[in-house]
């Protein structure tokens, strides 16, 4: 187990050293990164040394310190995640991998997980909404991997910066391009139309000094990218953000194009 824990040691030095003109040299970007890091490792000592204090009298207590734990976890997972998935990109895994897969149901498990994610975070002010053109019956080669992993930034994203309304996540399928969008009543549009529009990272980060804004978005720049897909961004309503994203679609000769529009709206509880 020590031999295997050493090779992936290894070869994540081998990545970084492979970095030549990525964004992950800014020195700005790893002093940041280095920061949120140790803010989510203090907080997890913190409450576990809360938990200690508190033996088991107060089970309601050491819950919500068991909550904080966990959340302080998974956000610094997804912190390294996007960090390594960005240093892969720029070490040259920028192979696109289609699939089979059907239309209707291409965002199924992350919308179930999203719907998780609110109500583990018990966000009850927070609306998650779906709206779909459905295609029924049809199939289409995408790369499937790459479209969801950006949706799920797109929706960490919003997540951040959106503390009550709604987020609507949505597609749409027409002249053989699949177009995706996440959007939010929040207050991000303008940190997201900078982190999307201007190159000059350190810039971005004078401007908004957001870690994991700036390498989230970084990702998925170039994972549309390595799609052959483009991205922009819209302002909704007063400052929440519209995010879109188109890419090529092929779609499998025996399916039915059969087209039939609905909206499915839920409040994720």
């Amino acid at each position: 187990m020590a031999d295997v824990g050493l090779v992936k040691v290894v070869n994540i030095l081998y990545i970084m050293n492979s970095l030549k003109s990525s964004i992950l040299s800014s020195p700005k970007l790893l002093t940041g990164m280095s920061h949120e890091m140790r803010t989510h490792m203090n907080a997890i000592v913190a409450f576990s040394f809360l938990i200690k204090e508190n033996n088991i009298d107060n089970s309601k207590d050491n819950e919500e310190f068991s909550d904080q734990i966990l959340s302080s976890c998974e956000q610094l997972i997804g912190l390294f995640d996007t960090f390594l998935d960005t240093a892969l990109i720029d070490a040259g895994n920028s192979k696109i991998d289609l699939t089979t897969c059907k239309l209707n149901n291409i965002l199924d498990e992350p919308l179930t997980e999203f719907r998780e994610v609110i109500r583990k975070n018990n966000r009850k002010d927070l609306e998650l909404i779906t709206e779909i053109q459905f295609y029924n019956s049809i199939e289409i080669q995408i790369d499937k991997t790459r479209v969801i992993r950006v949706i799920q930034s797109l929706f960490q994203n919003s997540l951040r910066n959106t503390k009550s309304g709604y987020i609507k996540i949505g597609y749409y399928f027409q002249d053989d391009k699949a177009t995706f969008y996440v959007l939010d009543s929040g207050q991000g549009y303008f940190k997201y139309k900078e982190y999307l529009q201007n190159e000059n990272i350190n810039e971005s980060l004078s401007q908004y000094y957001d870690t994991y804004a700036a390498i989230n978005t970084n990702l998925i720049k170039n994972l549309i990218q390595i799609m052959g897909g483009t991205i922009w961004i819209e302002c909704n309503g007063l400052s929440g953000a519209g995010i879109y994203f188109s890419v090529p679609a092929k779609v499998v000769s025996n399916s039915q194009f059969k087209i039939k529009k609905f909206i499915n709206s839920m409040i994720a509880i």
